[in-house]
């Protein structure tokens, strides 16, 4: 399942359409799951119609199926088992500006375990977990740009540079080239930061470090706070 911002745009975007989203609702209204004989008498709607946009409804990640025999009959002669919709666990948000609030979330659930168990501080914790989740980040994109490049493709991978730009717009920081460096023109933790700027700076810091070293990429982040933008910037490193 697809679970960048544009997918989340898209799964929501669904629900424009006022049938399905009627269905949406009736569904996640009910606590069982729903038969699209019972969506399309509930709704007063024909039951291919219903069909189409449960299934609908289905790719988008928004509902969820399973297969149940409503007769409790079993064995020879007891029919084919009914589709059955219920509501996904799939959890979407959208921001604009994007934000990345449950990343933040699970960094410092995570930190404050780290803490309890190991003898170091909690914001040594947060630190330390920002600059894992940037390494694998960064992993992941080499190794999906490496792989999209084929087997018999002997042209060198992406830039690292060019792909950490990459990397930062898929998760919110709006790069913006700058001269010789990088500019983030959106903080994604910005209400966090606001609130905690010490904690959730040294966070980002960290975060964007980690993703960096990942990708070997000739720049460097430091913590320069301008108003309207993320409080960390990417500067040429000394190697580049």
């Amino acid at each position: 399942m697809d679970t960048s911002w544009d997918a989340s745009v898209q799964a929501v975007a669904v629900l424009e359409e006022p049938t399905r989203r009627r269905l949406y609702e009736y569904v996640v209204g009910r606590p069982g799951a729903v038969s699209r004989d019972d969506a399309a008498a509930a709704l007063g709607i024909p039951r291919t119609t219903a069909a189409f946009h449960l299934d609908r409804l289905t790719d988008e990640g928004l509902l969820d199926t399973c297969y149940e025999r409503r007769t409790g009959r079993t064995g020879p002669g007891a029919g084919r088992p009914a589709k059955l919709y219920h509501r996904s666990d799939r959890e979407i948000e959208i921001t604009l500006p994007e934000r990345q609030y449950a990343v933040a979330g699970q960094l410092l659930a995570a930190a404050i375990q780290d803490a309890e168990t190991e003898d170091i501080t909690p914001r040594e914790a947060v630190n330390r977990r920002a600059r894992r989740y940037g390494e694998t980040l960064g992993r992941t994109a080499r190794e999906r740009a490496e792989a999209g490049r084929g087997a018999e493709d002997d042209q060198p991978s992406s830039d690292s540079r060019e792909l950490m730009v990459r990397v930062l717009e898929a998760h919110g920081f709006e790069p913006r080239v700058e001269g010789g460096g990088i500019a983030l023109a959106n903080c994604p933790f910005r209400r966090l930061a606001t609130e905690h700027p010490q904690l959730v700076c040294g966070m980002n810091l960290h975060l964007v470090a980690g993703l960096l070293a990942s990708l070997d990429a000739p720049l460097q982040a430091e913590l320069a706070p301008t108003p309207g933008h993320c409080c960390v910037r990417l500067v040429q490193s000394a190697r580049g």
